[in-house]
């Protein structure tokens, strides 16, 4: 059954590998004070331990702001934390086991990649959204798999509009207008938050996330 979901915001802020936790903080919280009303915490580096301290922060930190924070690949991580849900790639689990484990107001999104069958499915497993990508080349997966505009527009098209769609992958300010009404939402990381080696400070990240906001494109 699908589960009824519209995004709280045109941009989907996903957090950075930042081994630095006061920085990724105060990195959160300049986007959700910037406007950002979703925020996935995805963390590749840390350990179990301080992966909990930080989703118990950012949970807080989002609730605080009004909104909402979704858990990248671990279940039990964001019941533990009082996530707002998570969201699930291709080997990260079963949706169907996620939805029924999850309180029913839980928010649940799959990766699809460029596949229009693995949107069905988990549609069908219970997401409350799907998101395709790469859109463009990735700076944080160079290797990803790209859906092509077209593909995009043939999604909609196949999903129908009551299905949330977010885009991911190389997403900047320059390129969004080409995604056109393909999309509800686009997941962000470095457009926002910088690389590792260069992180954005807190003042940028608000700046970035303002700009973003205000583009024409997506009003």
């Amino acid at each position: 059954m699908t589960h009824s979901f519209i995004f709280p915001g045109f941009v989907y802020a996903v957090t950075p590998d930042q081994t630095d936790t006061a920085l990724l903080l105060a990195q959160a919280h300049a986007a959700l004070a910037g406007g950002v009303r979703m925020l996935q915490y995805r963390d590749k580096i840390s350990p179990v331990a301080e992966k909990l301290k930080r989703a118990r922060a950012l949970t807080a930190l989002c609730h605080e702001q009004g909104a909402k924070l979704i858990i990248n690949d671990d279940v039990v991580l964001a019941i533990a934390c009082g996530a707002d849900g998570v969201h699930l790639g291709g080997t990260d689990g079963s949706l169907r086991d996620a939805r029924r484990l999850l309180p029913p107001s839980c928010i649940i999104g799959a990766s699809c990649y460029n596949d229009l069958n693995l949107a069905h499915q988990a549609i069908a497993d219970g997401a409350s959204y799907v998101a395709f990508g790469a859109c463009f080349d990735s700076p944080t997966k160079p290797a990803a798999q790209r859906v092509t505009n077209d593909q995009l527009i043939r999604f909609r098209a196949a999903l129908g509009s009551t299905v949330a769609i977010c885009g991911i992958g190389g997403i900047t300010r320059d390129n969004v207008a080409e995604l056109g009404t393909s999309v509800n939402a686009v997941a962000l990381i470095s457009e926002l938050f910088g690389s590792p080696a260069q992180p954005a400070t807190p003042e940028q990240v608000h700046d970035r996330v303002q700009q973003f906001l205000a583009e024409p494109a997506i009003t």
